[in-house]
């Protein structure tokens, strides 16, 4: 994609965020999900929750020990669970569910109810290996292409020292190897398991395997691994701050264009097309 032809799309799907109007559902018909912390896009649940609390969070889970399972939400794990009822229900399942994608940002503020903050799946992840530096917890990194997990361990090591690798493997999220990756997993017994799969693969391995690996906390975490690294580059602050995080990676990886059509104009278009009556709600305060 020329880069003329990327920057006249970028403004485009960013003048559709502009112009559209997002819809959150809460306090009617999906009240059996909402909490004073909690609301619903699409009836998928999200924490309003902020990068603080979001680890203190962890931590919680950490000394409680069990199992819990993270998801660091975008619009496209909401698009997914529109057709996939396995991932939905995870998704409804999840013990946390941060607001990762900006899409996220903009829908809870445009309906009056905004997030409290953004909480991103490399952020946490990051933060997470902080705690778990402090306090002994180990990590296992599971995923990616091969070689990379550890190299984004070794780069973790450097940035907390004290950090308890515990392991790391590429793997695959075929049911078929699970019994292999429990054995593994389970003889080094990890705190943490951060799973990069990809969505939503990673989600549903969790789902599938927590009931027998019994980790305390466990995270699916996408293209995490490689922004650690910096196999990918990671967009600047100014431009995460004004949310074109998805301008900046269809910059630099135009073969992700219809990702980002998933997740910023199909997303926004069956949000408004599903809440009409929420629309018309806010137009008549807005009169």
């Amino acid at each position: 994609m020329a880069s003329g032809e990327t920057a006249l799309l970028g403004k485009s799907v960013y003048d559709t965020y502009e112009q559209m109007f997002f819809i959150i559902t809460r306090n009617g018909k999906h009240d059996h999900m909402a909490s004073p912390e909690r609301l619903t896009i699409l009836n998928i649940p999200i924490d309003r929750i902020t990068e603080d609390e979001a680890i203190d969070r962890v931590a919680a889970m950490l000394s409680a020990g069990g199992a819990h399972h993270i998801v660091t939400m975008n619009p496209e794990f909401i698009m997914e669970a529109q057709q996939n009822r396995l991932f939905r229900d995870v998704l409804r399942n999840a013990d946390l569910a941060t607001p990762d994608g900006f899409g996220l940002v903009l829908a809870a503020r445009w309906c009056g109810t905004p997030l409290r903050g953004r909480v991103t799946g490399v952020a946490l992840s990051h933060r997470i290996a902080a705690l778990a530096a402090t306090r002994g917890y180990r990590l296992f990194l599971l995923g990616a292409a091969p070689g990379v997990a550890e190299r984004a361990a070794a780069r973790l090591q450097t940035l907390y020292p004290g950090l308890v690798i515990a392991g790391c493997f590429a793997g695959s999220p075929h049911p078929r190897h699970e019994p292999f990756l429990r054995q593994i997993i389970a003889a080094k017994r990890p705190d943490v398991l951060l799973v990069a799969y990809g969505h939503p693969a990673q989600d549903l391995w969790i789902a599938r395997n927590q009931p027998t690996l019994q980790i305390p906390v466990a995270m699916g975490v996408g293209g995490v691994f490689d922004y650690i690294t910096g196999r990918v580059p990671f967009a600047p602050a100014w431009i995460r701050r004004i949310g074109l995080e998805w301008l900046y990676r269809l910059w630099h990886q135009p073969w992700r264009w219809r990702r980002i059509v998933i997740a910023v104009l199909l997303f926004s278009w069956t949000v408004m097309r599903r809440e009409r009556c929420g629309w018309l709600r806010y137009c008549s305060k807005a009169g």
